[in-house]
């Protein structure tokens, strides 16, 4: 987030930054956070994740790589998750996106 931004926004911003999509939001899906899920990038920087996740929809935009942040990004069915290679906390937010947990209290 950035100074004066609201949750929402930055999430909206967040994924047309490292996406390319503009999307609309329709609802919370949950919070997340998980001690043993701890990122490293590239350049060194090491951090425990939390996060919060919405549920979007696309409005526009054609999905593409950030070039930092994103390694690959591609519309899959969902039919196709249980074969993708991504971390498991991550999985399970997808999961729960499909299955339609959605609080639709954003502010």
């Amino acid at each position: 987030m950035e100074l004066g931004e609201s949750v929402a926004d930055a999430a909206i911003r967040e994924v047309k930054e490292e996406t390319g999509v503009v999307v609309q939001l329709g609802g919370l899906v949950g919070i997340y956070t998980d001690p043993g899920h701890v990122m490293q990038y590239s350049d060194g920087e090491v951090r425990q994740e939390f996060s919060v996740c919405f549920h979007g929809v696309p409005v526009r935009g054609t999905p593409r790589e950030d070039g930092s942040e994103t390694k690959e990004v591609r519309w899959v069915r969902p039919s196709e998750v249980p074969d993708l290679n991504i971390h498991p906390s991550m999985r399970k937010r997808i999961e729960h996106a499909l299955e339609g947990r959605v609080d639709p209290q954003i502010a």
